[in-house]
């Protein structure tokens, strides 16, 4: 046949690759973990089982794309999930979420960085006096509680210093559950609210989130810094989120000492969700209406002047929107 030939027919040379399919892999069978490390690229999982659990290290797979794994996360792992030294898994699956504690940068910044899933407790560690208690960066954590459906717990620290009475009569309108410690002190309280939840560490620098640790967890051996004389500042002694198993059941997650907490991404609307009696009182505010004290026509000023909503705690609750925009 001539290759001038116009009647002549080319058929495009066939390539040599497997034809594509709409069937994915089921992973039905696969191990479930729980996220409690990430470290440049790899995860340390820890896999229930009858012989009381094991930890496997595994990486991302590429089918995962952009979806992100960050520690609390519940997964499904593919490959070689014994945990025998030098093993190495695929996390091939992300679990749904049932909490997704974030923050953002600062307030101006709409970008949300995720911190921890699947926690049920944010557990608020103020100390009543060296360093003074910080409300903003209080009012902050409670509003990160709330916007990621976890229970806020303050635990107070260092007592025997000062009393922690005003303090918590700041937060009684709110209904936010509280302990108190002090330095070598009786930790059962604490440990009761712990017990069987996965709950999350957060703080200002110095005010004893690693001794509670220490306290809590025999062996945990977390650093413990002081408290600058100068500037009233604790200084940064965990560098790092670590997750550790708790003696009767349940996770304690600590996460290094923050000096700020940005919440550009929180809703005011799922914020006044935490509060069923004022989100049914707010239900009859004008659209777009924020709640806040100057918000024109807030169906919470009129439930105040009726008497059908308490005045200190719709003051309360405005102090947390009022938070999302203020310095910490």
């Amino acid at each position: 046949m001539s290759r001038y030939d116009e009647d002549a027919k080319y058929d495009r040379p066939r390539r040599h690759t497997r034809p594509r399919t709409k069937d994915r892999p089921s992973y039905d069978d696969a191990a479930e973990g729980f996220v409690f490390t990430r470290d440049r690229g790899r995860y340390a999982c820890w896999v229930e089982g009858p012989d009381g659990g094991r930890e496997v290290t595994a990486m991302k797979a590429r089918q995962l794309g952009r979806t992100g794994v960050i520690v609390g996360d519940r997964v499904k792992l593919d490959g070689n999930a014994t945990g025998d030294e030098g093993s190495l898994a695929r996390i091939v699956e992300v679990l749904p979420r049932t909490t997704l504690l974030r923050r953002s940068a600062d307030d101006d910044d709409p970008v949300e960085r995720p911190l921890v899933a699947n926690a049920d407790q944010l557990v608020i560690v103020v100390a009543v006096a060296n360093p003074e208690p910080r409300t903003g960066l209080i009012d902050r954590f409670l509003v990160a509680a709330y916007d990621a459906g976890m229970r806020p717990l303050l635990c107070l620290t260092k007592t025997d210093l000062a009393d922690p009475d005003p303090l918590l009569s700041i937060y009684r309108p709110l209904g936010v559950e509280s302990v108190a410690t002090q330095q070598g002190g009786d930790l059962t309280e604490l440990q009761e609210q712990l017990d069987d939840r996965t709950s999350v560490l957060v703080g200002h620098s110095g005010v004893g989130k690693s001794t509670l640790v220490n306290g809590i967890i025999p062996g945990a051996a977390r650093a413990v810094g002081i408290v600058n004389e100068v500037t009233g500042r604790g200084r940064h002694t965990s560098t790092n989120t670590v997750v550790l198993r708790l003696p009767d059941g349940g996770w304690l997650i600590d996460t290094p000492g923050i000096r700020s907490f940005g919440l550009a991404h929180v809703d005011p609307d799922k914020l006044i969700g935490a509060f069923p009696d004022l989100a049914e009182i707010a239900a009859d505010c004008p659209r777009g209406c924020t709640h806040a004290a100057d918000a024109p026509d807030c169906a919470l000023d009129e439930a105040v002047a009726a008497g059908r909503a308490d005045a200190e705690r719709v003051a309360s609750f405005r102090r947390l929107v009022a938070s999302r925009g203020t310095a910490s």
